[in-house]
C-alpha cells in the first residue's frame, strides 16, 4: 500500500484536485491513470480511497470511494527536544518517533544548545514522508522553536505526567520505564549534547517535572528522544 498526503480532504470530501507537483508524481512518476485507485490520509486520523477521475500532469482529480477513520494512539506523548549541532541527527529522531508513535514535537533552546535555528518546512516534510511510510493517519503537530524556559513556564496545565531526563549523576532520578503509566498524557523534556543545566535542571523539577533516566548507557540527544518515545509505545502496547 502507497500512502499519499493531503491535508485539504475532510470526512465529508466527495471529490479532490491535487497541485501540479503532485499530479505529476502521480501520473508521471508512478504512471497512474484514470480508473486507478490511490489511498491518502488527511494526516487528522482518517484513511481515504479515491479512484482517479481525471489523470492530468497538471491536475489530477479523485473521487472519494470511501472513508476510514484510524484508530487514535492510547496515549498522548509530547517530547521536547532540544536541536542537535548535526542537523541530520535531529531529522532521524523526527522519522523514528513518527514512525513510533508521537502526538507533538517542539524544539527547545537550551543552555547548551550549539544549534538554534531549526527548518520547519523540511521537518514537516520529514514528518509526513515518515507517517505516509509508516501507514499512520496522524501526523504529530511541529511546535516552533521556543527556549526552554519560556516553554515550562507554558505547561502548568500541561500534560497529566512531565519529566526531564538529563545525565546529572549527582542528582536524585527515577527510571522512566518504571514512572510510565498507560493511557495518559506525558510530556518529556530531553536536552542538547551537552545536557541541560543545573538551573534548568532545577527549574523544571520546581514547576513539576520528574527527573528520570532512561537506561544505564549515556545516550545522544537523537537516541535518548527515540528510547523514551518506544518505552512509552512499549508500556502503552496489548
Amino acid at each position: 500500500m502507497q500512502l499519499f498526503y493531503n491535508a485539504d480532504l475532510k470526512p465529508q470530501t466527495t471529490t479532490a484536485t491535487f497541485p501540479k507537483d503532485e499530479s505529476k508524481h502521480i501520473v508521471k512518476v508512478l504512471r497512474k491513470k484514470e480508473g486507478d485507485t490511490l489511498d491518502f490520509t488527511d494526516g487528522n486520523g482518517n484513511f481515504y480511497k479515491a479512484e482517479i477521475v481525471q489523470s492530468s500532469a497538471s491536475k489530477c482529480k479523485v473521487s472519494i470511494l470511501e472513508v476510514v477513520a484510524q484508530e487514535s494512539l492510547p496515549y498522548r506523548l509530547h517530547l521536547a527536544v532540544a536541536p542537535t549541532k548535526l542537523n541530520d541527527r535531529y531529522e532521524t529522531f523526527l522519522e523514528k518517533a513518527t514512525e513510533i508513535g508521537i502526538s507533538e514535537i517542539t524544539p527547545i533552546i537550551c543552555d547548551h544548545s550549539e544549534r538554534k535555528v531549526i527548518k520547519p518546512e523540511r521537518y514537516e516534510r520529514i514528518l509526513q514522508s515518515a507517517m505516509k511510510q509508516s501507514l499512520k493517519a496522524f501526523l504529530p503537530k511541529l511546535n516552533e522553536a521556543i527556549a526552554l524556559k519560556d516553554f515550562i513556564a507554558q505547561q502548568h496545565q500541561g500534560a497529566q505526567e512531565k519529566y526531564i531526563a538529563h545525565c546529572e549523576e549527582d542528582k536524585e532520578r527515577f527510571s522512566l520505564k518504571q514512572k510510565l503509566k498507560p493511557h495518559t498524557d506525558i510530556l518529556i523534556l530531553i536536552g542538547p549534547e551537552g545536557d541541560f543545566s543545573p538551573e534548568e535542571i532545577a527549574f523544571a523539577c520546581s514547576n513539576g517535572f520528574q527527573p528520570v533516566l532512561l537506561g544505564e548507557s549515556r545516550l545522544r540527544t537523537e537516541t535518548a528522544a527515540i528510547v523514551a518515545a518506544h518505552s512509552v509505545a512499549f508500556v502503552n502496547s496489548h
